[in-house]
């Protein structure tokens, strides 16, 4: 995911940058960065897909362009038209065009040619047609470049669980799908946001919410699950009245330091981790908001 992220991050730049080359802009640029998102996924198709990846990035396109045309899913055929730069744009108008993965691409190509209108209509479009998937993520990272990439992640103020941290992510997912107990269903809600699913994450940290209104925690993950960089005020708008309503409670006012500073405030998330350490520098997430202090 991080390295996801960077690569939409290093797209936005290309936006209301202008090729030079008036006759054929795509022949005086680099080819566009492909993101590749398979979450879990361990078989076979997701590893050869991981390689041709690992290819393309490393500019061995012809090699990269045979492993993608083994397969037919949406992200195997995006990197083959990827591949077959500069002809990449009229191959991938020629896909489905309801997949974000699909729309996303696009939108990258565009910008890095310098159409930054149609590039933000096709980023817009990813985020349209598939909202709960890591593409509308990384297309709204580059909509909004002076936000931190990604979405702000729930923690919990527990440790994770040992018998949870030996098993692949594969059955670390398959384990917190079914957690009945309130923490586990908050894992999982978390690992979800990890994922680039913020739509199922919320879901899921709505419901802990109801199940235990009166759990400050539950709630706060409520709230983190909400952040939109469309309209951030709605998980502020939640978070900022659970530290009144538990002032003694370190969860809620650790993530409305952790969102102001995906905001960019970093004053007010300096003042907000601090009031949170205060509360407990010892534990975890007391910790964790000492890191994020030093950093800052």
């Amino acid at each position: 995911m991080i390295v996801a992220a960077a690569a939409a991050a290093a797209v936005a730049t290309t936006l209301g940058v202008v090729a030079m080359t008036r006759d054929d802009p795509a022949a005086s640029v680099e080819p566009p960065p492909y993101v590749l998102d398979l979450g879990v996924r361990e078989d076979a198709q997701a590893r050869d897909l991981r390689r041709a990846a690992r290819l393309y990035d490393n500019g061995r396109y012809d090699e990269a362009r045979a492993i993608f045309h083994r397969y037919r899913t949406p992200e195997a055929r995006v990197g083959a038209a990827l591949a077959s730069w500069p002809d990449t744009l009229p191959r991938l108008r020629a896909l489905p065009q309801r997949s974000a993965v699909v729309r996303l691409h696009q939108g990258i190509v565009l910008a890095t040619l310098g159409d930054e209108q149609a590039a933000r209509a096709e980023l817009e479009a990813a985020a349209r047609v598939g909202p709960d998937t890591p593409y509308a993520v990384r297309a709204d990272d580059i909509l909004h470049p002076r936000f931190a990439p990604g979405l702000p992640i729930f923690t919990l103020s527990s440790q994770y669980p040992r018998r949870l941290a030996r098993r692949s992510p594969a059955e670390q997912l398959a384990l917190l799908a079914h957690a009945r107990d309130l923490q586990g269903r908050l894992r999982y809600g978390s690992a979800l946001q990890r994922l680039g699913l913020p739509l199922s994450a919320e879901r899921v940290f709505a419901a802990a919410a109801r199940s235990a209104p009166d759990d400050p925690e539950a709630l706060t993950a409520a709230a983190v699950g909400r952040f939109a960089k469309d309209d951030p005020a709605a998980a502020f708008s939640r978070l900022g009245p659970l530290t009144r309503r538990f002032p003694r409670a370190q969860s809620p006012r650790f993530h409305l330091g952790l969102l102001l500073l995906w905001i960019g405030d970093v004053d007010g998330a300096r003042t907000q981790l601090r009031k949170a350490r205060a509360l407990g520098p010892g534990t975890g997430l007391g910790r964790e908001a000492k890191r994020f202090l030093d950093r800052l």
